[in-house]
């Protein structure tokens, strides 16, 4: 969830990351039916640094997803708007590109490439300016990925992904299976288990966390635990809940 970077007066910051490798399950995402709206509250427990709050509020439709959030972290002493914007074109070979900005200059942005209908495979490329982004995933921004599985038409799914920084960090490497299974009653429940290894100030970690989310037609909870959150000291739980409206 946390990515370390360094500002330009060199003072280390704690900044969330945009999944760059966001073909995983983002062409099932645009074309999902349902309410247009999806508002997430998320509560951050953070080892070394205290609490956070989030909140983000989502749009889908024929032009894609926009969205805009707000994050609060009073440890970090972080207040930050963003927003971002992607879509999934082409249906063989689907090309997906999102862009993201942020209070305090930040700007960035991905390229996912992704082809398959019941077995799936894709690349992504993300690149940003290096300013302190906050935002809700595990991954780097500055990466490349690699990702392939099974699509059901039923909407299981089980997706393996491998997203590597390439610009700052380098050894910095996640690996995630992300399973989805459809459940009565227009339910389902998601579980993503993940395995990270890099450099935590200077010493060589491997590690594992997990997201679980169950949602409802209209609602859904969410609980993650990532440790040494993206390559810092800080071990970090989340519990999101939201709406679709």
């Amino acid at each position: 969830m946390f990515l370390s970077k360094f500002s330009a007066d060199g003072k280390r910051v704690l900044t969330f990351a945009s999944l760059a490798v966001a073909s995983t399950l983002s062409a099932q995402a645009v074309a999902d039916d349902g309410p247009a709206f999806k508002l997430t509250a998320g509560y951050f427990r953070l080892s070394e640094s205290g609490n956070a709050l989030d909140l983000n509020v989502r749009h889908s439709s024929d032009y894609g997803n926009a969205w805009v959030g707000f994050f609060r972290a009073p440890g970090l002493d972080a207040n930050q708007w963003r927003t971002g914007w992607d879509n999934s074109f082409g249906s063989t070979v689907r090309i997906q590109p999102s862009v993201q900005a942020a209070s305090g200059g930040f700007v960035g942005g991905s390229l996912n490439v992704e082809t398959g209908k019941t077995w799936v495979a894709g690349a992504g490329f993300g690149r940003t300016n290096l300013r302190p982004y906050y935002n809700l995933n595990f991954d780097p921004n500055d990466s490349w990925s690699l990702m392939g599985g099974y699509r059901g038409e039923s909407g299981t799914s089980v997706i393996a992904s491998y997203v590597r920084d390439n610009r700052e960090n380098p050894d910095q490497q996640h690996f995630h299976v992300t399973m989805r299974t459809a459940l009565p009653e227009s339910q389902r429940l998601t579980f993503d288990v993940l395995y990270k290894r890099g450099l935590v100030d200077g010493a060589r970690i491997a590690k594992a966390g997990a997201t679980l989310t169950y949602d409802w037609p209209r609602y859904f909870v969410r609980l993650a635990f990532d440790p040494n959150t993206n390559f810092t000291p800080d071990n970090a739980w989340r519990l999101s809940v939201g709406m679709r409206f």
